[in-house]
């Protein structure tokens, strides 16, 4: 068997054998074929699709690359919550922290940025000293002793996946179905939790654009997810502006601290509070969702998951003074520079994924994969779509540390709008069981 003769035909659009699909595995894991036999299939995968078949079948064959993580010796059910990314989405990190002050053991796998979006394990390494590879002995420890942890995928789980994922981003293959659910999955199946919420986002800033194709992808996680036992449900929710108020990887972290202190932006807020209801039942506490969903509030209102998180922080590592003055432990940018309206009325539009790029060209983002992250720069939203403005207010503060960012202002007004009138997007569209 040869990689050139299956990239031809997946190049063709035929379906390839569980063979070939093994044998494809097995050349990445191993490092036989080179990133530009990788990088080919990818295109070819992108551009032709996978069958239903296909799609299972690479799933399981990356979850079986590496090791099976077995959970059951810690009690209670598992629950675990992902995202399929978008810009300012920090949504796992303070929903880990209330869902396990609920009770619920919350063991999470996560990965870093792609594209225009932030990655959850790079804005908690702007966190002084939090390591996100830690053993598998000691993130068991961790969920069962402080009922959370949030690492990447160690050498050993989904091994495939950690090569393949780092290709995508600089290929441009990202938003394709087949690898990003077989991405996702075998990373989750791997993990050996009991029950999994996705949400899959929609719109500008999401590699889904539309609500049709965000439907296809939630319908294949779950559909994935469920064939080999999961507890799967997923959530379609908005992406056409960014979630929350900061973009930026120290940002986000204080934004997620400032929430878990009962300061956190609404739409933020309701959607965390709207998983944990979700996740408080898969995993027993509560018997409706709107039980569980009243339980996170109470548990955000009360501090026990801001010092889950704290706990979190400290188990791994990092300085859990950063709960106390995030300003303080964290880095911050040299600049502070106001982006301010030209003209009065009513924000109509910000697209999510080039105030994102914004973010990636300050250097909070990755253009290439080896790329250094700058964690002290982004972007904070002073207003968002439907909020009124008066001509010479601030839309948003650029957070730099190059003191000239006029391509970024450039950037920045070219993808946002200000009418007459405009109303909010909707922020969850539709739930799949």
């Amino acid at each position: 068997m040869r990689m050139v003769d299956i990239i031809h035909k997946k190049r063709s659009g035929k379906e390839l054998s569980p063979a070939e699909i093994q044998y494809f595995i097995d050349v990445v894991v191993s490092g036989e074929i080179p990133d530009y036999q990788t990088s080919a299939f990818l295109m070819a995968t992108y551009f032709n699709g996978m069958t239903k078949n296909e799609q299972s079948e690479l799933t399981m064959t990356m979850m079986k690359s590496g090791d099976h993580l077995d959970l059951s010796d810690i009690p209670g059910i598992k629950v675990d919550k992902h995202s399929t990314g978008g810009v300012g989405d920090k949504t796992s990190i303070p929903l880990a922290a209330v869902v396990a002050a609920l009770g619920i053991p919350v063991p999470m796998i996560s990965g870093r940025g792609l594209g225009h979006t932030g990655g959850t394990l790079d804005k908690l390494e702007a966190i002084p000293g939090y390591r996100v590879e830690i053993s598998e002995a000691a993130f068991k420890d961790q969920v069962r002793e402080e009922k959370l942890a949030i690492i990447g995928a160690t050498g050993n789980i989904a091994p495939a996946d950690k090569k393949i994922y780092a290709l995508r981003d600089v290929t441009d293959t990202v938003d394709s179905i087949p690898l990003i659910a077989s991405s996702i999955m075998s990373k989750k199946i791997a993990s050996g939790t009991d029950a999994l919420i996705i949400d899959v986002k929609t719109g500008a800033g999401a590699f889904m654009k539309t609500l049709a194709e965000s439907e296809t992808l939630a319908r294949a996680l779950v559909d994935i997810g469920q064939g080999v036992g999961l507890q799967c449900m997923a959530l379609i929710t908005d992406m056409n502006q960014p979630l929350g108020r900061c973009i930026g990887n120290a940002l986000e972290i204080e934004e997620s601290i400032n929430l878990l202190k009962g300061q956190g932006p609404a739409d933020l807020v309701k959607l965390i509070v709207t998983i944990g209801g979700y996740m408080a039942v898969m995993g027993k506490k509560a018997q409706t969702i709107e039980e569980g969903q009243q339980m996170c509030q109470t548990v955000i209102d009360n501090g026990q998951a801001l010092e889950r998180f704290r706990a979190m922080v400290a188990a791994q590592g990092g300085d859990p003074a950063v709960v106390d003055d995030p300003k303080k432990v964290m880095p911050q940018s040299q600049y502070q520079i106001e982006l301010p309206a030209l003209k009065s009325g009513v924000i109509a539009k910000m697209t999510a994924d080039e105030v994102g790029i914004a973010s990636m060209l300050l250097g909070g983002g990755r253009q290439k994969a080896d790329d250094p992250l700058d964690y002290a720069v982004g972007i904070v939203l002073n207003k968002k779509i439907g909020d009124a403005i008066n001509e010479g207010e601030s839309i948003l503060t650029i957070h730099s540390n190059r003191e000239n960012v006029e391509d970024i202002k450039k950037l920045l007004y070219d993808n946002i709008q200000i009418s007459a009138s405009a109303q909010a997007p909707e922020l969850i569209y539709e739930t799949i069981e």
